[in-house]
C-alpha cells in the first residue's frame, strides 16, 4: 500500500470512530473469537470502562454474566441468530451492576459468521429506580440481581434459592450476622409467584415477649387494658410472605404457637376465640448452627423441622473472599453516589489486606469500613490505608501499619528528652512515611502518589521539600 492509500485508511478509520464516538447508542462488536473489535464512546460511559480494558480483549475476561449464555452478544455470535429489545443484566471489571436493552446480530461475510455486533440503550439508572420502588410489589426491593458475588459459595445458594421460589414451602436460611440473609428472603419472595403480595419483615429479637405475641397473631379489643381490634403479621401477609429474623429469639411457648399456626394454617388472634384461615409463606433466618440452638434449649426441635423443609446456608465473608473485590466496588458506587464523591477504588495494599482479614462482621462490616473510609477520604482517587477507621487499623491483621505507628512514635517521643515543637514532629513523621511509601514502591513515583492519594506534582513537591531521597528497594 503506497503512502497515500495509508493516509486515506488511517483518515477513513478516524472519521468512522468519530462516527461511533458521536452515536448516541452504545456500539459493541466482537470477532468470531468473541474479542472486542469495535467499541463507542457511548458503550464505554454506559459500562463505567476505558476502551483499553474492552478492546482487543475477550467478552468473558471483561465483563460477568450469571452464566455465559445470558451475554446477548454470545448468544448472537453462538447460534447465529437476531435478538431484539432484550433486557441484560451485567457487571463491568470493578463489579458494577449494568442494565441495558439490546439489540444483537451476527456479522456475515459470504455466508460465513465473522462476529456479531450490539446495539445497547442504557437503563442501569430506571432499574435502580425500580427496585428502589418496589413497595407496590410487597415492601421489598431485592432480586437475585442484588445479590454481589460471583464466588462458587455464593452461586450455590443463589442457585438453590432460585429452585426455591417454584414453592410455597417454608424456607430457613442460616448464617452469620451480616452475611445478607434478608437480601435472599426477599429475593425468593420477588421471584415467586407471591410478588404482587405482601411481604412482611419482623426481627423476633427486637420487640420483648409480652409484644411480640400480639405483633405476630393480632389482638381482640378488650382482650388487655388499652388493646383493640388489630390484625397480627401473619393477617397482614396473607397471600405474600412473612420473614422472622432470629426465630431463635423467640421463648419456647412462643415458638409453640408458631408451629401450630404453621401446621393448622390458621391465627388466633390474643384474647380471642376464633381461629381465622391464612395463607402465608415463611421464610425464618437464624444467626447460629441450629444443632447448637436445639441443645441449648433456644429452639424446639419440631419448629425446626418445620421451617428447614428447604434449608439455606449463606457462606460467612471469609469463605467466600473471591467476592471482597466486588462487594467493596459496589460499596464504593454506592456512598460516591450518596456522598457526591467520586472514589475510585481501592489501593491494592489494602485490598490485599483485605482478602486476608477474617471479617466477623461479614458483608455488613465491610459496608461500614467503606462508609468510614469515604467520610475520611478528600478527593483522592483511591481508599488507601490512612483512610481507614482508626479501629479497623488497630486490628492484629494491620500489624505492619501499627508497627510503623510505633516506629514513628519510638523515634519522635523519649522520656527523656523535651517535647518538640508541633511542625518539627510533623516534618519528621512525615518525611519517615514518605521514605518508607516511596521505597515500598520502588521509588515509583506515580504509585507512590496514588498509594498516599495525592497528585505526582504534590508528592514530589513535598519530597524536594524534606530532601527525601530516592532509596535502594
Amino acid at each position: 500500500m503506497n503512502p497515500h492509500d495509508l493516509q486515506q485508511l488511517q483518515l477513513k478509520n478516524k472519521i468512522f470512530q468519530r462516527i461511533l464516538d458521536e452515536i448516541d447508542v452504545g456500539v459493541h462488536v466482537i470477532n468470531d473469537e468473541g474479542k472486542t473489535i469495535i467499541y463507542n464512546q457511548k458503550m464505554a460511559d454506559i459500562e463505567g470502562m476505558k476502551y483499553e480494558d474492552v478492546l482487543d480483549k475477550s467478552l468473558l475476561d471483561v465483563f460477568t454474566f450469571h452464566q455465559n449464555e445470558d451475554s446477548t452478544l454470545l448468544q448472537a455470535l453462538q447460534k447465529g441468530r437476531n435478538i431484539k429489545n432484550a433486557k441484560q443484566t451485567y457487571f463491568n471489571n470493578k463489579g458494577q451492576e449494568i442494565t441495558t436493552i439490546n439489540n444483537t446480530f451476527p456479522l456475515m461475510e459470504e455466508e460465513k459468521q465473522i462476529g456479531a455486533m450490539e446495539i445497547a440503550r442504557d437503563v442501569t439508572k430506571l432499574e435502580k429506580l425500580i427496585r428502589e420502588n418496589m413497595n407496590k410489589r410487597g415492601d421489598t426491593r431485592y432480586t437475585f440481581d442484588s445479590i454481589i458475588g460471583s464466588s462458587d459459595e455464593i452461586r450455590d445458594v443463589i442457585e438453590a434459592s432460585k429452585r426455591a421460589t417454584r414453592t410455597s414451602s417454608s424456607v430457613l436460611v442460616i448464617g452469620e450476622t451480616g452475611t445478607g440473609k434478608e437480601l435472599f428472603a426477599q429475593s425468593i419472595h420477588n421471584g415467586s409467584s407471591r410478588s404482587s403480595k405482601p411481604f412482611i419483615s419482623q426481627n423476633c429479637a427486637a420487640l420483648p415477649d409480652s409484644l411480640i405475641e400480639g405483633l405476630l397473631f393480632g389482638t381482640k379489643k378488650g382482650a388487655f387494658t388499652g388493646s383493640i381490634e388489630r390484625p397480627g403479621l401473619f393477617e397482614q401477609a396473607d397471600g405474600g410472605t412473612l420473614l422472622l429474623d432470629e426465630i431463635n429469639s423467640l421463648n419456647p411457648s412462643l415458638q409453640a404457637k408458631l408451629l401450630r399456626a404453621l401446621q393448622e394454617k390458621t391465627v388466633r388472634r390474643v384474647g380471642d376465640t376464633k381461629d381465622r384461615a391464612v395463607d402465608v409463606r415463611i421464610i425464618a433466618t437464624i444467626n447460629e448452627d441450629p444443632i447448637d440452638a436445639i441443645s441449648e434449649g433456644r429452639m424446639r426441635k419440631d419448629l425446626y423441622y418445620r421451617l428447614s423443609v428447604v434449608s439455606l446456608f449463606v457462606p460467612p465473608l471469609r469463605e467466600r473472599s473471591k467476592d471482597i473485590r466486588n462487594l467493596a466496588q459496589f460499596f464504593i458506587e454506592k456512598y460516591n453516589g450518596l456522598f457526591g464523591m467520586n472514589v475510585a477504588e481501592i489501593d491494592e495494599e489494602v485490598m490485599n489486606k483485605f482478602e486476608q482479614y477474617d471479617w466477623p462482621g461479614n458483608v455488613r462490616e465491610l459496608e461500614h469500613i467503606i462508609e468510614g473510609a469515604m467520610n475520611l477520604i478528600d478527593q483522592e482517587e483511591a481508599i488507601s490505608y490512612v483512610h481507614l477507621p482508626l479501629h479497623f487499623r488497630n486490628k492484629p491483621q494491620f500489624k505492619d501499619e501499627q508497627s510503623d505507628t510505633g516506629k514513628i512514635e519510638e523515634l519522635l517521643i523519649h522520656k527523656n528528652k523535651p517535647i518538640k515543637p508541633l511542625d518539627q514532629y510533623i516534618q519528621e513523621a512525615e518525611t519517615y512515611y514518605l521514605k518508607k511509601v516511596l521505597k515500598h514502591h520502588g521509588n515509583n513515583i506515580t504509585q507512590a502518589a496514588k498509594s498516599l492519594g495525592m497528585s505526582r506534582q504534590n508528592l514530589q513537591y513535598r519530597l524536594r521539600k524534606y530532601g527525601v531521597k530516592k532509596e535502594n528497594s
